[in-house]
């Protein structure tokens, strides 16, 4: 696969896996077995970046990333996070969020013997603590380089202002946020700031939680007990119903590509800019070959105004997060 440079020298894949929902989130609880399966599949079909975080189980996923990478570990970047505040003996989050130097001292060992890693290569704040300033998070995170503990800042869903102050103090690498085809904000100060600074921009949730697919209907019903789009507004009935009108002009330009509606919204990201890296996430394989296949899809200047000219007249409807989790962003 093509690869792509974030920051000034962190070579990937130009697609990655994120791999949050290999332990929840959505529906079921996955099959271990099957997911380590998964992951090592990936790197066999030229995937080199892979996406997870101590919250995410908590620290389950981080436990299947390191057991499925360890025989590969120097061949591939593996990015994790820190920021949420996390009871270690139950498990659990507290939450809230929480970027204090000492917690970030702390937590980065746990991260570390998780993944089976001796330094990390991406270490992102996963939330900003509006109540510590970004200074002192960017100088915590130097200190853990310049101790070997970590090779790679990154933030999270920051507003352009705190990137800025963060990149003064420890030169950021990569800023992960959502963006796609139906949540596009970064494109109005977040990704000119990255691409004026060198920084790279990796979209999670690039295929809008699974409805870019076009494989979600207003009739889809999710699991209450364990899917988390049961808690986003843009996945109602009325929302679905309403958005639909994206996912049609995906199709449309799907079919004249022969590609899938969800290789068409990667790509058009991938051709956004050079330092952009989409982290889709999926835990079936034909998703995944599905998803890599979208770094083949060639859209032309024509295509790509076409389909931003589009997407620019239709109104998305519903909010991207319930309120709570909405404010905790762009800070």
């Amino acid at each position: 696969m093509e690869k792509r440079v974030l920051g000034a020298d962190l070579e990937v894949s130009a697609i990655g896996l994120g791999c949050m929902s290999m332990t929840g989130g959505y529906s079921d609880q996955p099959d271990r077995t099957e997911m380590l399966s998964l992951i090592r599949t990936a790197v066999d079909l030229g995937v080199t970046f892979f996406d997870t975080a101590e919250i995410y189980g908590p620290y389950a996923n981080e436990e299947l990333v390191g057991e499925a990478l360890a025989p590969v570990k120097n061949q591939v970047v593996i990015a994790t996070k820190f920021g949420w505040d996390i009871d270690p003996v139950e498990r659990k989050p507290r939450g809230r969020v929480t970027s204090d130097p000492e917690v970030i001292r702390m937590v980065v060992d746990g991260s570390l013997r998780r993944l089976r890693l001796e330094a990390l290569d991406l270490y992102y704040q996963h939330r900003v603590d509006p109540s510590v300033p970004i200074e002192d998070v960017a100088g915590t995170v130097k200190e853990l380089i310049e101790a070997g503990k970590v090779k790679h800042f990154g933030m999270s869903e920051a507003a352009a202002d705190t990137i800025r102050r963060a990149h003064a103090v420890q030169p950021v690498t990569a800023v992960q946020s959502e963006y796609s085809l139906w949540w596009r904000r970064p494109e109005q100060e977040v990704l000119a700031t990255c691409e004026e600074l060198g920084i790279g921009f990796v979209p999670y949730s690039p295929l809008g939680k699974g409805f870019l697919t076009g494989t979600i209907s207003a009739d889809t019903t999710f699991d209450a007990g364990n899917d988390i789009r049961t808690t986003i507004p843009r996945f109602t009935p009325d929302s679905l119903r309403h958005n639909q009108a994206m996912v049609d002009l995906l199709v449309t330009i799907a079919e004249r590509k022969s590609a899938t509606p969800g290789q068409i919204a990667l790509a058009w990201l991938l051709a956004q800019k050079p330092w952009i890296v989409p982290i889709p996430g999926t835990r079936k394989l034909h998703r995944l070959q599905e998803n890599i296949g979208a770094a083949d899809v060639s859209l032309t200047d024509d295509d790509l105004a076409e389909i931003t000219t589009a997407a620019d007249a239709i109104t998305i409807e519903g909010g991207r997060y319930a309120e709570a989790a909405e404010q905790m962003t762009n800070l």
